[in-house]
């Protein structure tokens, strides 16, 4: 499979917006005007385009540029996983921040795909903003 690898615009937006429905992220769906608050404000945002021109994958993520890189989503439409794009996108991420400490969350259908990439597990919290 043929893709690249690029940054996201704000076009993009529906594209990202259909592979969340498509993978049933609710919360990114019901939340739609937040959520394409959160692409055109972070840092890191870069999508993988098929030969098609359409937007297979995608990745968020925060960063200070220095320290850490925070990555809050990284999705691959299902039909294009196993080509080496989720781990295309990551690499751009090191590539573009090579002092910064990659940091994720993930799912217990994801882990194994972060432990073949060589990340390992840590200890975390989270409070989501209703919760407060």
């Amino acid at each position: 499979m043929n893709y690249r690898i690029r940054e996201y615009v704000e076009e993009d937006f529906e594209s990202i917006h259909n592979l969340n429905e498509l993978e049933g992220w609710s919360n990114l769906v019901e939340n739609h005007e937040q959520t394409k608050q959160a692409w055109n404000h972070s840092p890191i945002t870069l999508v993988a385009e098929g030969e098609d021109s359409t937007i297979i994958g995608y990745l968020r993520g925060l960063t200070d540029g220095s320290v850490t890189a925070y990555i809050c989503e990284m999705l691959i439409n299902p039909e294009a996983r196993g080509e080496g794009i989720g781990h295309a996108l990551l690499t751009s991420v090191h590539d573009r921040y090579p002092t910064c400490r990659i940091e994720m969350l993930a799912s217990t259908t994801s882990k194994s795909y972060y432990e073949q990439q060589s990340f390992r597990t840590f200890y975390g919290f989270r409070k989501a903003s209703q919760e407060w």
